[in-house]
């Protein structure tokens, strides 16, 4: 039987595991999707989503929870530069993605085509390998290259394909070869081993900053806080790996973190950084000795000044280190565990004080609705949160006990992730439960794939945080100085809008309301929105506040005060950022 280049296509994503294509359908796609057809649902699936944007997050998800290669794809033109954001997202977040970009018909190349668009230089800067396939000759060798790119830099790859060429007969004759990834050790040398023990050694009051690098490293990373006598700071990105059964943990550090995660930093005389490329300089100690150790060697020094630097694998490296490490005494000096531990006590308690919900008390704390998720999801739920306050509630109520997963745009920082990256989720792993944790404002960006979890039938529960504001964003700009502009979204009851398209929809406005409703989401078999209306002027503080925050909330202050925003200003006064 004759193979067009589409058949070869989808025949070489299924011998190496591919199981689904996320896409919009499109007619230059008419070859791929066909092909998927043939071949049926026990091979490969077509995850028709409503947006291709959501096809590249969902594709995202499953890379970040398998370690191996899934697959989107968009149509000609708009279709194609759709993907844009999301395998942005994916480019940032290192997972391995590969989307099929289809094009104009080859001959209308260069001739302003409908719907043409230049792809090999739109995805130029989210992408690791694109390349346009011109003929049929060189599928399936491009394919293979652009899959094996993916896998071995956990990244993303984009294969141009005009819709005449997926139609032409096949001509290689180049066989099918399974790509896989292969396990790769790399671990600094002896050398710089020696030295990186010898430091440490020294050291009297060693902090660790831990990120996703740590992933597979857990009992290694205890070990050596153990060892140091050390305590353990993770970034976002590290908390699914770090943070369980670690009685050295004392949060995270940084916008969204604890200030025990930054006091432990700032008052250490070393810092080890391990597989972390944590971005905001200002949280980093001027004075103290550093040393990072990444896989990836260009990301040594990108952030702050470092003293040693190591290339290797953090599992690896810690392995080879553990055997010359001293046991350092908590009371030779090494009080910085102990403080460390107790601020991080009161600051869980502090944290802790705020999540809760008086019966009648409007509106509802956020955080006493995070905290309340966390106590219901199962122990093995994957957590979805949209960029802005459901990230910071996330990071500081949703405990990680070494079997949950969660996943956001932590590198990327894009509205509108969790609900696609929650559907990526489910179709990777059926069985298990998947919790979206949205806002309304990234809700709403990407809210017609709500009823793709009634078409695909998928029992995600999505909790909205309803504050009827881009609410971050208006806590930047009152840090700024700003009076809040733009930021005002309009009432919605999305439970509404759930049982519309067919959807079990609750809301709660009242805390007395949110746990019932939640445990009735969770316990339904199909999907589920819980619409919680949750406080608009919730402070969100990071663990320090700069001279010129204080000044810029101080102006925010005068000015609402002048503009008849007195509310806010009561709000705003009844936090301890002024105390």
């Amino acid at each position: 039987m004759t193979k067009r280049v589409a058949d070869i296509i989808v025949d070489s994503l299924i011998e190496s595991g591919v199981r689904r294509i996320y896409g919009v359908s499109g007619d230059s796609l008419n070859g791929i999707t066909d092909a998927v057809r043939e071949r049926g649902k026990e091979k490969i699936s077509w995850v028709h989503v409503r947006h291709e944007e959501t096809a590249a997050f969902a594709a995202g998800a499953e890379a970040h929870l398998t370690g191996e290669l899934a697959v989107c794809a968009g149509s000609c033109g708009p279709g194609n530069t759709h993907l844009i954001n999301g395998l942005y997202d994916c480019y940032r977040s290192r997972v391995p993605v590969l989307a099929i970009a289809a094009h104009v018909p080859s001959r209308e190349i260069g001739s302003s085509y409908f719907q043409e668009t230049h792809p090999e230089l739109l995805f130029k800067e989210c992408s690791h390998f694109c390349e346009l396939v011109s003929n049929a000759d060189q599928i399936p060798r491009i394919l293979d290259i652009a899959m094996q790119t993916a896998i071995s830099l956990s990244g993303v790859s984009i294969i141009v394909l005009p819709g005449d060429v997926a139609l032409q007969e096949a001509i290689s004759t180049r066989p099918i070869t399974r790509i896989q990834r292969s396990e790769v050790v790399v671990c600094p040398g002896p050398k710089e081993i020696k030295e990186l023990a010898r430091v440490l050694n020294m050291a009297k009051k060693v902090t660790i900053l831990g990120g996703a690098g740590c992933a597979r490293a857990h009992s290694e990373l205890i070990k050596v806080a153990s060892l140091l006598q050390a305590p353990i700071v993770h970034a976002m990105r590290g908390k699914e790996f770090i943070e369980y059964e670690n009685p050295y943990d004392v949060g995270m550090t940084g916008l969204l973190g604890f200030s025990s995660g930054y006091y432990a930093i700032m008052n250490s005389d070393l810092l080890l950084m391990l597989g972390t490329d944590f971005p905001y300089q200002q949280f980093y100690p001027p004075n103290s000795y550093i040393v990072q150790v990444d896989i990836r060697g260009e990301q040594i020094g990108r952030r702050t000044k470092v003293d040693l630097g190591l290339v290797g694998d953090v599992r690896e490296t810690l392995i080879a280190l553990i055997p010359s490490l001293k046991q350092k005494e908590p009371d030779n000096g090494n009080r910085h565990l102990k403080k460390s531990l107790d601020h991080y006590k009161k600051a869980r308690k502090d944290l802790d004080a705020l999540a809760v919900g008086k019966i009648g008390q409007k509106p509802i704390h956020p955080q006493y609705v995070a905290k309340l998720i966390d106590e219901l999801a199962s122990p093995e739920a994957i957590f979805t949160c949209d960029v802005g306050t459901p990230t910071i509630w996330a990071a500081r109520y949703l405990h990680m006990n070494g079997k949950r997963r969660l996943i956001g745009s932590f590198s990327h920082g894009s509205m509108a992730n969790a609900l696609p990256q929650a559907i990526g989720a489910q179709n990777t792993f059926p069985d298990r439960e998947v919790i979206c944790l949205s806002g309304d404002g990234g809700f709403t960006m990407l809210m017609g794939d709500l009823l793709t979890l009634k078409q695909l039938n998928m029992p995600i529960k999505v909790i909205v945080f309803n504050n009827s504001s881009l609410s971050f964003v208006e806590l930047e700009m009152k840090a700024a100085g700003f009076l809040s502009h733009g930021t005002g979204l309009v009432e919605t009851d999305f439970s509404k809008l759930a049982q519309a398209v067919g959807i079990l929809g609750l809301r709660a406005d009242r805390p007395e309301q949110v746990k019932p409703l939640l445990s009735q989401a969770l316990d339904h078999e199909g999907p589920a929105l819980v619409d919680v209306v949750v406080n608009r002027q919730e402070l969100a503080m990071p663990p320090t506040i700069t001279l010129e925050q204080i000044k810029g909330f101080t102006l925010y202050m005068i000015k609402a005060v002048l503009n008849g925003k007195g509310d806010e200003v009561v709000d705003l006064a009844k936090t301890n950022l002024f105390t």
